[in-house]
């Protein structure tokens, strides 16, 4: 028989973890801002029909016309916001937060998110949509997405891939 030695398991070197974490968290986050792209819309212009030589009569309509539906405004500093950087510019968060607590928004934190992001894009819980394209639209983000875990579900977050313009 072979002759047996006092050796133990061997365990990975802290190395050989943190690189195998690394590794799982980038999947997750690949996994969770995987998604649609934003949807692209073709918009063509409506002709008017050219007008005949003689004119029909038109009926007159009696039925009133129907009142628009008109949402309520978005009260911007009742919104929580969190801001995270997603490069290497120390201080983007910071800055982007200040811009939003500027124009009202209320802004909770600001923060590095570690993770791939294809662009700056503002994500939102279903109940604060409206809100969340409002924010894209006050800090010129062309990119919306539903928030995903590990996001908060109360508030909006944004995620900087570069600095605004």
């Amino acid at each position: 028989m072979g002759r047996r030695d006092q050796r133990g398991v061997v365990l990975p070197s802290p190395v050989m973890m943190l690189s195998i974490v690394a590794v799982l968290m980038a999947a997750v986050a690949f996994v969770a801002t995987r998604g649609d792209g934003p949807k692209e819309r073709e918009i063509s212009t409506v002709s008017q029909p050219e007008p005949s030589a003689t004119p029909t009569p038109t009926p007159t309509q009696t039925t009133a016309p129907k009142p628009t539906h008109t949402p309520k405004p978005v009260v911007r500093k009742k919104v929580m916001v969190e801001v995270f950087n997603n490069t290497p510019t120390k201080g983007l968060a910071s800055t982007v937060s200040q811009k939003a607590s500027t124009i009202g928004w209320q802004v909770v934190g600001a923060d590095n998110w570690y993770g791939s992001v294809p662009a700056t894009t503002v994500y939102y819980p279903e109940k604060l949509k409206r809100e969340g394209k409002q924010l894209a639209l006050d800090l010129g983000v062309k990119r919306t997405a539903k928030a995903v875990d590990p996001m908060k579900l109360d508030r909006l977050t944004i995620i900087l891939t570069g600095p605004l313009h």
